[in-house]
């Protein structure tokens, strides 16, 4: 083989090497920048789960309300106040330990139990609007000028005065509300029934009953000022600070020949402002007088939903039965229409508070629960009422 064709073999076989070494590298290096990308890809992924606020705040709530909740549990259990009071010397903010104010602060658990019962839709509170404060009054500012300040101007004209708006600071004052239910000291020593939802259940349904009736009834004195304990005056003569009304203009019932116009004259004696959002409020006996009524047609007035969670209509509007309305008797206020959410408000302190109390009802358990609540009419032209009367 002549030195020619030696060299011509090593360049062909150099060649093909160094074309192979290269496709080899090409691949490494290709393979090499896609497990790059993937784990660039999974950590900015990391990063950016454990920078999202709402994961941080996730996990600090969830490392406050698990040792609050089973601090709560021994102490409702065994009167054991010492996880309690740990609980609020590590975590100030969370500030458990009020013994000094009448008990400790209940857990986020317990707290939610006795929330869903007041929110079951059988008092006031469903329609109202109700705010929580950290104060001990909550003022509402109302303007009730019927002459708005308002006017038109043309470019060159001159600018008239506008009158002058009406302010009315209303105050509703925060009372203490108390429950006090009982419990056998065998149901707490029991670890397999759930005293913590039974213990809220029991404190949300006896708070319940009162708010209901204080909402509808309350004097106002060491309790919320009920809208039914404002006076009533006939709606062709309502001014603010009154309740305005409509006759039936038979005492004690309906009127016998057209029973149901009253009602549409009651939804009509609202504003039009007001009637979007707003909802008849009756006691169960006024709604089963109220149920038996037809239009000219025979159609029932009332119609009931076919879901369990929405509330019956009537004319149109939704019913809220709430027990503390008065029955239908001599001159009784028994049904009130109105725009709630702006005619009433309720305000609230966020916490609650429970005392154990193992002597008062020896030998059983007694629960002392407390919360501050308040309520008043905040507008006194969002709420109408029937009365069962002549005039």
């Amino acid at each position: 083989m002549s030195e020619t064709e030696i060299k011509a073999g090593v360049s062909a076989e150099a060649k093909s090497a160094a074309t192979e070494f290269l496709s080899t590298f090409m691949d490494f290096k290709e393979n090499m920048n896609s497990q790059i990308n993937e784990m660039t890809t999974r950590i900015n992924a990391l990063d950016r789960k454990s920078s999202d606020p709402r994961r941080l705040a996730l996990a600090t709530t969830a490392e406050r309300e698990l040792p609050h909740a089973k601090a709560m549990a021994s102490y409702i259990r065994k009167g054991d106040e010492d996880g309690l009071r740990a609980l609020d010397v590590e975590t100030k903010g969370l500030n458990t330990a009020t013994l000094n104010e009448g008990g400790y602060l209940v857990d986020p658990q317990t707290a939610d139990s006795i929330e869903n019962v007041l929110k079951s839709g059988t008092s006031l509170r469903a329609l109202s609007n109700v705010v929580q404060i950290e104060a001990g009054t909550y003022d509402v500012l109302i303007d009730h000028n019927d002459n708005m300040t308002f006017a038109w101007n043309t470019e060159s004209g001159s600018v008239g005065e506008t009158t002058s708006p009406v302010i009315d600071r209303i105050s509703i004052p925060l009372h203490e509300l108390s429950a006090s239910p009982t419990a056998s000291q065998r149901i707490l020593d029991d670890s397999a029934f759930d005293i913590e939802t039974w213990l809220g259940e029991r404190i949300g349904e006896r708070f319940l009953r009162a708010e209901s009736d204080a909402f509808v009834n309350g004097t106002g004195t060491n309790q919320p000022s009920g809208f039914l304990t404002k006076t009533q005056v006939t709606d062709a003569t309502w001014s603010w600070g009154n309740i305005g009304y409509i006759a039936t203009g038979t005492d004690g019932d309906f009127d016998p020949n057209s029973p149901a116009d009253i009602l549409v004259d009651l939804v009509y004696a609202l504003e039009a402002e007001y009637r979007a959002g707003a909802a008849f409020v009756m006691s169960s006996s006024t709604a089963g007088e109220v149920r038996k009524m037809k239009d000219s047609q025979g159609r029932f007035l009332w119609l009931e939903r076919n879901q369990p969670d929405l509330p019956p209509l009537l004319l149109g509007f939704p019913v809220l039965i709430v027990e503390a309305m008065p029955a239908i008797s001599s001159g009784s206020f028994s049904i009130a229409f109105g725009n709630f959410r702006k005619g009433y408000t309720i305000a609230e302190r966020p916490d609650l508070r429970i005392l154990r109390d193992p002597y008062s009802a020896k030998p059983n358990v007694m629960f002392y629960a407390t919360k501050r609540v308040g309520g008043d009419v905040s507008d006194y032209a969002a709420i109408k009422t029937l009365k069962f009367g002549v005039s």
